[in-house]
């Protein structure tokens, strides 16, 4: 007996590949049940890639998305790969917006002090799916006061 969607009403991304991708290379999943990002794997046509100490790189994934208008895809860093190599986003967080089609990349950064090699088919990132709300600016003459005005970094105490 198959488990109820505990998502019925989840938006869905539809997915192509690249043309000369690994069609044997899982789509973005979620390893566990409770899981917030799904894994995005490296499509390096079966070869490696390998980040020097401090070095930037554009991993690809074989990927396009089509993300539902109102939706984006945020690319985030594995805890694992970032505790033990130092492996992160050089970008932080990566947003996928609903109207980009074109090939989806990690930019993958070592801060660690050896180098790492990426081998096809490594989980290399984490997509989260999060709703878009779009801000309406307005220039006024003034901003409210507040407790701690202007205040920049640090202001709030250590840490």
């Amino acid at each position: 007996m198959q488990a109820a969607d505990p998502f019925p009403e989840a938006p869905e991304i539809l997915v192509t590949r690249d043309k000369g991708a690994d069609p044997a290379l899982p789509l973005p999943d979620y390893a566990t049940a409770g899981a917030a990002g799904a894994d995005v794997r490296a499509d390096l046509r079966g070869g490696e890639m390998t980040l020097a100490p401090g070095e930037v790189a554009l991993v690809p994934t074989g990927l396009r998305l089509q993300i539902p208008e109102g939706w984006e895809v945020q690319l985030r860093a594995r805890s694992g790969l970032a505790l033990r190599h130092g492996i992160g986003l050089a970008n932080g967080v990566g947003t996928i917006d609903a109207d980009y089609r074109g090939p989806l990349g990690v930019i993958l950064v070592n801060l660690g002090g050896a180098a790492f090699t990426v081998t096809h088919g490594d989980r290399i990132a984490q997509a989260v799916l999060a709703p878009v709300w779009r801000a309406r600016f307005r220039e006024v003459a003034a901003l409210d006061d507040t407790a701690r005005g202007s205040g920049g970094f640090g202001s709030t105490g250590r840490g």
